[in-house]
């Protein structure tokens, strides 16, 4: 079996895939101490990987001496894509992850993966599996958090899924609509600019705000909120 564990800006996921590849538990941390707890208990691990877009990670892999393979994910890693990324060096691994796991899905066809979470993150692959790259924008919460920062009189909310409407009649509504409404219209206007390219394109939605984005959109799309866990451990498997 393999494990696998993903460092995000917002949280700490892992998962456990058995021999065919599928997701047999997903787990979150909010501490190293907690992740230490939880790998003592670990059996029959065979391999590992570690992908993270912080530095939390920390001496993780110094400490997973019960795993025979420990693979911590780096620009140099082998990937089942042709990275055309001109800054190689700057590509998030949560970026690249998703894409693969966007390729692990629909090989050899045009593939939008869009990692909803602290940023908007879109990665686009090519029918020739030619990561590309795509855009970064700033995620739901950030936005909430810049209009109450940047402003004297805005208060900080947080994400309502419940919120459908496009015209707020008081200040938390108004914030509701341009932030929530103004993400899912900024979503929507990039897959349908992408099909006009692409009209066989495929698209992915993933992270903590896919839920409530995937009520709103009208696109022909699924959801899959362990994207980035399933594209690490197609990373593992190339390594």
């Amino acid at each position: 079996m393999n494990l696998v564990f993903d460092f995000g800006n917002t949280r700490i996921k892992a998962a456990i895939f058995n021999s065919s590849n599928t997701i047999e538990n997903v787990f979150y941390f909010a501490t190293q101490t907690e992740i230490y707890e939880f790998i003592t208990n670990l059996k029959n691990i065979k391999a590992c990987i570690i992908g993270s877009v912080t530095e939390l990670h920390g001496d993780l892999a110094k400490r997973l001496t019960m795993i025979p393979k420990v693979h911590l994910f780096k620009n140099e890693s082998i990937i089942p894509l042709i990275n055309l990324y001109k800054s190689k060096n700057s590509l998030g691994s949560d970026r690249l992850a998703a894409a693969v796991g966007g390729y692990s899905f629909y090989k050899n066809q045009p593939v939008l993966t869009i990692d909803a979470g602290t940023c908007i993150k879109y990665n686009f692959t090519n029918e020739k599996n030619e990561f590309l790259g795509g855009a970064i924008s700033p995620g739901i919460i950030m936005r909430y958090k810049a209009l109450n920062e940047f402003t004297h009189a805005l208060p900080l909310l947080q994400l309502n899924e419940n919120y459908e409407k496009l015209t707020g009649n008081s200040t938390s509504e108004s914030l509701n609509s341009g932030v929530q409404l103004g993400a899912t219209f900024e979503v929507q206007q990039a897959i349908e600019a992408y099909l006009q390219l692409y009209p066989n394109l495929k698209v992915i939605l993933t992270g903590g705000d896919a839920n409530y984005l995937s009520k709103q959109l009208k696109n022909r799309f699924f959801a899959e909120p362990n994207l980035v866990l399933i594209g690490l451990n197609t990373i593992l498997n190339c390594n």
